[in-house]
């Protein structure tokens, strides 16, 4: 027997043991899928939810900033961004880093108050919130039932004002910039329920 002989022979059960190494893969992945999920249970889908909600929060902000001017309370958008901070950022707001950044905020504030009021207000007031606030409520009251539900009154308030603003749930999505900012709202709002449920 040759040797291209040989391989074409090879060819089948390379294919086979291939498929099969590929099968067992995804078998593995599976399996990891599974264990993973239930080992962290609903832990992990809270902390993505955590991350939106923050997310979304910021996105809120800045566009009360720029384009989305209404009469709703948007700055109730910091505490619950302090509240729902997940806490890789919170602790490096926390730590050296947010003692330089709320430095230069004041600094920033004092000697130029014209050109970074409007604007600069609130970030300002969240990184100082984020850095002077007490022991007890950076960590107890945020890692508690406490802060959520300070978010979902925060989440539930504004959702309510932007669907009076809005005149009308309907309209909230109709709008044209009302999907955006609905969904946004809404997942203000989903957090909060989601990790005091989970």
């Amino acid at each position: 027997m040759t040797f291209t002989a040989m391989r074409r022979g090879d060819q089948g059960t390379l294919h086979n043991m291939l498929g099969t190494d590929l099968n067992e893969l995804a078998t593995a992945a599976k399996n990891l899928a599974n264990h993973t999920f239930m080992l962290t249970g609903l832990g992990f889908g809270t902390s993505i939810l955590e991350w939106i909600a923050t997310v979304a929060a910021i996105y809120l902000l800045v566009l009360d900033r720029t384009n989305w001017k209404t009469n709703m309370l948007t700055a109730l958008l910091i505490p619950y961004i302090f509240f729902s901070l997940p806490s890789v950022i919170f602790s490096l707001f926390r730590g050296e880093i947010g003692k330089w950044i709320a430095i230069v905020a004041v600094v920033l504030q004092l000697f130029f108050p014209k050109h970074f009021r409007e604007w600069f207000e609130l970030p300002a007031a969240a990184v100082l919130l984020i850095v002077v606030a007490p022991n007890l409520i950076a960590y107890t009251f945020r890692d508690n039932w406490v802060g959520l539900l300070i978010c979902l009154g925060i989440g539930c308030y504004l959702l309510q004002e932007h669907i009076r603003a809005s005149g009308g749930f309907r309209n909230a999505f109709t709008k044209a910039n009302g999907i955006s900012n609905t969904l946004g709202i809404i997942a203000l709002v989903v957090f909060p329920i989601w990790a005091i449920i989970f």
